[in-house]
């Protein structure tokens, strides 16, 4: 597979045509992060390349294919990404000639500063967030007290990062900001995921924890009702763009009498005067509260599901036709790609048709995301040192070759 390729690919995807980038770029290129022949800084550099360009259409796609890239590429993207010194230098990014050049180049400065973070949390702890083992056994909730205190901070700056990008529904209004909206939207989902089931092994942890370890915990957690109070508002922009409600958890919050206890226990460690709670009204406080933010936690992973359960349906068809890989689809003839793209979405409709309960979703960008095949091995090329979280990058299992199912097979 050639750089030329790679630089055209990545061109198509980031054309001055106001609409998202088109799927089968954004595929061929998370099938090229899969190939050992690639050059991974030779991909990541002809992005940053894009971003130069004095079009605020130009860089917002690129940032969009970069950041889609990073949740759905091979792990060896975002571990160069992380590895860089800089990445996004775009905080005087400025489009004045331009349509809408004004009002997006602010979104543009402000989605750069979240990708710039999300590579950061990345390089500090060798651990996609939104990509971790969740549930009682996942990485947050088996965490010790110390990586907990150094970790949920790196959570938090990540979050403050989507949540600054601060676009209400009358600004998306375009496909550009729309594919970046949503792409932080799931995003949104996962990372305050991971930072619910911290919170929630934290609290469990909070009443044994030395006095500064008490103060830190405090912190935090009135750092993460306020994120919490945050994160909704910005699920009801989604939720006024059309985002399906099915797919927009409820986030239920702890009851109030939790803070006072906390607080009251540091109180009574730091030796102030103050009457503390029976060791019962504690522990009835802090399972009330457990049980809410447990309840948060699934509402959490529905979505999650849902796209695993797409995959799946996807998958079966697959399975029965036989997948080969369709290397050079964004270079065929219009005509060639014309028919087999249709030919594929006759297969998506047939899996509709024989696997049905496919979830309403009211925007086609939630098809974004690609079909995981298992087969795939991570290789790790930039090395990492130890950290808070382990001492080597974890492996990725979101990697996927471009598929499309033969006609001869059918």
């Amino acid at each position: 597979m050639t750089g030329s390729a790679i630089s055209k690919a990545v061109c198509k995807a980031t054309t001055h045509e106001v609409s998202g980038p088109k799927k089968k770029h954004l595929d061929y290129l998370i099938h090229c992060t899969n190939e050992l022949n690639v050059s991974v800084p030779h991909l990541a550099d002809t992005l940053f390349e894009r971003t130069a360009n004095n079009s605020w259409v130009v860089v917002f796609k690129a940032l969009v294919t970069t950041h889609h890239l990073m949740m759905y590429g091979n792990e060896r993207l975002i571990q160069y990404l992380a590895s860089r010194n800089t990445l996004f230098n775009l905080n005087n990014f400025l489009d004045k000639g331009a349509l809408q050049g004004y009002d997006m180049s602010t979104f543009i400065r402000r989605y750069s500063r979240y990708l710039n973070e999300k590579a950061m949390s990345y390089r500090l702890v060798a651990v996609d967030f939104t990509k971790m083992k969740r549930g009682v056994d996942g990485v947050m909730r088996t965490m010790t007290v110390e990586k907990l205190i150094k970790t949920l901070p790196i959570i938090q700056n990540q979050l403050d990062a989507l949540l600054d990008f601060q676009a209400n529904s009358n600004e998306l209004t375009n496909g550009v900001i729309n594919s970046a909206f949503i792409l932080l939207f799931k995003d949104s989902i996962r990372l305050f995921a991971a930072y619910n089931e911290g919170v929630i092994n934290m609290l469990e942890k909070y009443f044994d924890m030395k006095k500064n370890q008490c103060k830190d915990a405090l912190e935090i957690y009135k750092t993460f009702l306020n994120r919490m109070t945050k994160l909704s508002e910005f699920l009801k922009v989604a939720e006024q763009v059309g985002i399906d409600q099915g797919d927009i958890p409820d986030l239920t919050q702890a009851p109030s009498s939790l803070l006072e206890a906390l607080e009251q226990h540091l109180a009574s460690l730091e030796g102030r005067k103050i009457k503390e709670l029976s060791t019962a009204t504690r522990a009835n406080t802090l399972s009330s509260a457990v049980s809410s933010l447990s309840s948060t936690g699934i509402s959490l992973s529905r979505m999650d599901e849902k796209e695993d359960e797409n995959r799946l349906k996807v998958r079966r068809v697959f399975q029965v036709v036989g997948p080969v890989r369709c290397n050079s689809l964004p270079l065929c003839p219009e005509g060639v790609c014309s028919a087999m793209i249709l030919f594929y979405l006759c297969c998506l409709s047939v899996s509709l048709l024989c696997f049905p309960s496919v979830p309403n979703l009211t925007s086609d960008l939630f098809n974004l995301q690609p079909t995981f095949n298992p087969n795939i091995q991570t290789i790790h090329t930039v090395p990492f040192v130890p950290n808070a979280i382990s001492s080597s990058p974890l492996p990725c299992y979101d990697t996927y070759p471009c598929w499309m199912p033969p006609l001869s097979d059918w």
